[in-house]
Formats: structure tokens, C-alpha cells, sequence
């Protein structure tokens, strides 16, 4: 079935055209169930934080993420490992959360400064 160069040229351009829409469209599906995934980790992080925190620590925790987001992300975390792992009893009132900030912070370095 070969025919002119020129239609052999055309067939082998078809097939690349239709390996890279292939490959843009697994790449795509990926890419989605990555989000879908992170979503639902996001789900589940928040409801545990909902059940776990009183409302006066969460608007704390929140406002921590918003100046400070890394230093609020690591504090969500430590809060979920906590939870996952059983050692809450009860709910995280604003008072722990405080304690629980505190704790978290990393020592603020101070500044000697020394007048001649």
C-alpha cells in the first residue's frame, strides 16, 4: 500500500499528530485524578480539624495561616497527626491552641544591640 513519498510523509505526520494527542490526553487524566486526590486529602484534613478544634481555635489557626501560611500548614498538620493518631481528648480550645502555637514557634531570634 505504499504510494507517492508524499502520502508516506502525510500517514507518518498523522501518526506523530495522533501519539502527542494521546500522550496530552493521559497526561491530562493524571493530572486530574491528582487534583481529585489532593482535594479529597483537603476534605479530610478540614473535617478533622472541624471536629477537633472549638471555634475560637480555628479562627486562631486561621488567622496564624494568613500572616504566616508555611508556618500555619505545619501547625495543621501536627494538629492532624495528633488527631489521627489518638492523642485528643476532647476539642483543642483556644487556650491549647495558644499553648499548642508556642510550642510550634520556632524560637524568635532576639537582637542584642549595644550602644558605645
Amino acid at each position: 500500500m505504499s504510494g507517492s513519498p508524499d502520502e508516506d510523509k502525510l500517514e507518518e505526520l498523522r501518526q506523530q499528530k495522533m501519539e502527542q494527542l494521546q500522550e496530552r490526553a493521559e497526561s491530562q487524566q493524571s493530572e486530574a485524578s491528582q487534583e481529585a486526590a489532593q482535594q479529597q486529602a483537603e476534605a479530610q484534613k478540614n473535617a478533622l480539624l472541624r471536629q477537633h478544634l472549638t471555634d475560637d481555635a480555628r479562627k486562631r489557626l486561621n488567622t496564624v495561616k494568613m500572616s504566616k501560611p508555611q508556618f500555619g500548614e505545619q501547625v495543621e498538620q501536627q494538629v492532624v497527626s495528633l488527631a489521627r493518631s489518638g492523642r485528643i481528648q476532647g476539642q483543642i480550645d483556644d487556650d491549647k491552641m495558644k499553648q499548642l502555637l508556642k510550642e510550634l514557634k520556632p524560637d524568635s531570634q532576639s537582637f542584642d544591640i549595644q550602644r558605645r
